[in-house]
């Protein structure tokens, strides 16, 4: 279902979507098209797309091909998906030590639709940070690696 999802393949890309995305929520699924995992992720987010298109752009962006913000993001686990609003990166509180992205697919449609609508009405209201609305048991666990320390 990747296929159905616009793809950013360079930093420009990546960059130019960052800056030009106004008043919605940027949603950047870093990964690889052949991972199972994030063929899942890929089709809950194009079946989603259309319904959330007045509160989200979403974008897919291969791992191997932007490797600066791989590391910049410390991509260590795929599929990772990180969230943006008006050019600013926007956190989600999950219940784990890392907010700055989710890692993993989600369980369903409707968990990837409630946490697009809480980020973006915190992002309205101003807030860098929001608390996710997904059952803590529908978030994937994983250890932190952290590379080069």
């Amino acid at each position: 279902m990747s296929f159905l999802l616009p793809k950013l393949s360079s930093k420009r890309d990546v960059d130019h979507a960052i800056k030009t995305t106004s008043e919605k929520v940027l949603v950047l699924r870093f990964g690889r098209d052949e991972d199972h995992v994030c063929l899942q992720l890929d089709d809950i987010l194009s079946k989603t797309s259309h319904d959330l298109s007045k509160m989200a752009t979403i974008y897919i962006v291969d791992v191997d091909k932007v490797p600066v913000y791989t590391r910049y993001f410390d991509i260590s686990y795929i599929p990772s998906t990180i969230f943006f609003f008006n050019g600013q990166h926007m956190k989600v509180d999950y219940g784990s030590p890392d907010h700055t992205k989710f890692v993993g697919s989600f369980k369903t449609k409707q968990d990837f639709i409630d946490l697009i609508e809480v980020i973006y009405r915190g992002a309205m209201r101003g807030k860098l940070i929001v608390q996710s609305p997904i059952d803590p048991q529908n978030i994937p666990r994983y250890d932190l690696l952290y590379q080069g320390v």
